[in-house]
């Protein structure tokens, strides 16, 4: 059984077709500036070479049109038709609290998304053009929703509610979501097996650091804590996102700057991170080339990100009374062999030691630490893609 995954963005759209048995990943690829001048489609099938082609997008079922043709294609496709597709799987953001799972994607679940677009407002939406385009292109194909948050739904209250009025979470369902899910969900699986240590038994931390970054504590197997809030734009600092700050100071910039919330809010959003705290640059590759240089500002962010990183991973072990493995995944967590050792630098109370030469390695799942670490770090490359095919070969 073959399932296609999408991952529908404003203006994107992130594909891949695995074969199901064998978790082989057939084809995949990317549309990029959907709606915008210049969109193209990068197809990648599984034997032969990368096309990139040049194609008008003026919307998204035009997209999908495209990859469904580039999958059937006669000579660069795949699959002989598109009956070869046995289920579609979206990767979708915000269930609020009511999936606690992934589910099969009727009317009802289309309609609770829709009323999930007020907190996902970048990524519901467009999540949803996604579905709905697909069901009018294959309506007879059966189709699986796969929320972020769903993986969280486990947290106890003390963890996810705020202190504000209770009518803010009664009234409003103001709380701690977290996002992230479907990465740290596979992630600590797949750490588990590594290891070879039941799942179910082990406390275990994961750093999804990329330009969005959150870190999650699953104790045996559940989701009890994790970094990202009532939106992604908490915890961390990320690439452009501010992470926790004092809320009061929100009311400060729109007093000081003659503005408005909704502006301190893009600047939170989009301007934030590191991207403010060095004056433009986002890629941690160019932020660190300047701090070795001597740029104070680039060395200073960086030590901000790690320290954000470290002090999370303490708090949660301490929620945890303990914690076995700490796996670092996404664009930094795994490529970054400088930011691991930075963060794990501020961890030794852990009983950690770090094998300087494994953790240089890339390209593979590993454990970075010595045979007598007590407490394991490994470093794992996070793949939703492969979660959400499971997911949904699963529920069909």
């Amino acid at each position: 059984m073959n399932v296609l995954v999408i991952n529908c963005g404003s203006s994107s759209l992130k594909f891949q077709l695995i074969d199901g048995a064998s978790e082989v990943v057939l084809a995949k690829g990317l549309c990029e500036r959907i709606g915008i001048p210049g969109s193209r489609i990068v197809y990648n099938p599984k034997d032969g070479e990368k096309i990139i082609k040049e194609e008008v997008m003026p919307d998204h079922r035009r997209a999908v049109e495209l990859v469904l043709e580039s999958l059937t294609d006669e000579t660069d496709g795949v699959i002989g038709s598109l009956e070869e597709i046995s289920a579609i799987g979206h990767r979708t953001v915000h269930g609020g609290e009511k999936f606690a799972s992934s589910v099969v994607i009727e009317d009802k679940v289309i309609e609770v998304m829709e009323d999930c677009n007020e907190l996902a407002p970048l990524h519901n939406p467009a999540n949803l053009i996604g579905i709905n385009v697909c069901k009018a292109l294959m309506p007879k194909t059966p189709m699986v929703a796969v929320f972020d948050t769903a993986f969280h739904q486990t947290m106890p209250e003390k963890a996810y509610l705020y202190g504000l009025p209770n009518r803010c979470y009664t009234d409003y369902k103001i709380r701690r979501y977290g996002f992230h899910g479907t990465s740290h969900s596979y992630v600590s699986k797949k750490a588990a097996e590594i290891l070879d240590r039941p799942y179910e038994e082990l406390k275990t931390i994961v750093c999804h650091l990329g330009n969005g970054a959150s870190v999650c504590a699953i104790k045996n197997g559940k989701s009890v804590d994790t970094s990202m809030g009532f939106t992604p734009v908490a915890g961390l600092i990320m690439g452009t996102r501010s992470g926790d700050i004092d809320p009061a100071i929100m009311e400060y910039l729109v007093e000081k700057e003659g503005t408005d919330i909704h502006e301190v809010m893009m600047m939170l959003n989009h301007e934030s991170g590191m991207f403010g705290l060095t004056d433009g640059l986002v890629d941690f590759r160019d932020i660190r080339a300047k701090s070795v240089e001597g740029d104070a500002k680039c060395t200073r962010a960086l030590e901000m990100f790690v320290y954000s990183v470290a002090t999370r991973i303490g708090a949660y072990a301490a929620a945890m009374n303990g914690v076995d493995a700490i796996a670092f995944t996404a664009g930094i967590g795994e490529n970054s062999h400088e930011i691991r050792q930075f963060v794990c630098e501020y961890l030794e109370y852990l009983g950690m030691e770090i094998d300087e030469e494994k953790n240089k390695l890339r390209g593979e799942d590993l454990v970075i630490t010595t045979p007598d670490s007590k407490t394991k770090v490994l470093v794992v490359a996070t793949n939703e893609e492969l979660m959400i095919a499971r997911e949904t070969l699963a529920l069909i």
